[in-house]
């Protein structure tokens, strides 16, 4: 193997506290309803609209191999350092490991309402971008009709899983548990990224999650050492 090339090995799932967040508990683990491997968990924090009204509590999700994969370049970064970085957050919404966002609701809502409101940020920004295609199009379609017919309650959850590959894994809970297989897989990888973006974004929909994941991988990149074969 040549000096210039990396391997890190498969690593175990990091030991990380539950969070609660208004009332409710993310799990410090979950298995995917895309790949059923374990993810540990990141993050979390709530989504405020108005006068301080919450409407949904979001938990995020990362692959074991996220810690030393992003330990590569982000290794003795403050919290600070990391909440403030976009190209951190951007390189945790294109590795090539699994993130997973469970959304549980806090107030009744309409799926196709939230929909609409989720493909209306990421089509207006691909049209400033100029990369609206046929294929995004096609995608964002697939995407309301998968929530035409869904409502949700409190303590519903939507969750979403973002596979290395660019798919993104839709299902739907009608309490706390993670179904074993999602209701749709969206083969679209553009609309998978904005969709995890739109959550953890600086000056996004929930910056307590973006917070906490900043927190936590600042801590296991800091307290970890990674298997890494530099040979």
């Amino acid at each position: 193997m040549s000096s210039s090339s990396v391997v890190v090995s498969p690593s175990p799932l990091p030991t990380v506290a539950e969070l609660h967040v208004d009332s409710v508990t993310f799990a410090p683990s979950v298995r995917s309803p895309a790949s059923s491997n374990p993810l540990f968990l990141g993050g979390a924090g709530s989504v405020v609209e108005g006068e301080f009204i919450i409407f949904t509590v979001v938990g995020v999700y990362l692959d074991a191999n996220a810690v030393p994969s992003l330990s590569l370049k982000w290794k003795g970064k403050t919290a600070e350092e990391l909440m403030e970085s976009v190209p951190f957050f951007r390189e945790i919404v294109t590795g090539a490991f699994e993130k997973f966002i469970k959304l549980t609701m806090k107030q009744p809502l309409f799926g196709h309402k939230i929909a609409e409101e989720v493909m209306k940020k990421c089509v207006a920004t691909w049209k400033f971008l100029e990369i609206y295609t046929e294929c995004e199009a096609k995608a964002v379609k697939t995407f309301l009709e998968v929530f035409k017919d869904e409502n949700f309650l409190p303590g519903a959850s939507i969750l979403f899983a973002f596979s290395p590959n660019g798919s993104l894994t839709v299902a739907f809970s009608k309490d706390d548990s993670i179904p074993e297989t999602g209701k749709a897989v969206i083969q679209n990888k553009m609309l998978a990224e904005d969709v995890l973006e739109l959550f953890i974004e600086k000056n996004g929909a929930c910056p307590g999650a973006r917070l906490t994941v900043a927190e936590r991988l600042a801590q296991l990149m800091k307290s970890t050492e990674n298997d890494i074969d530099f040979s």
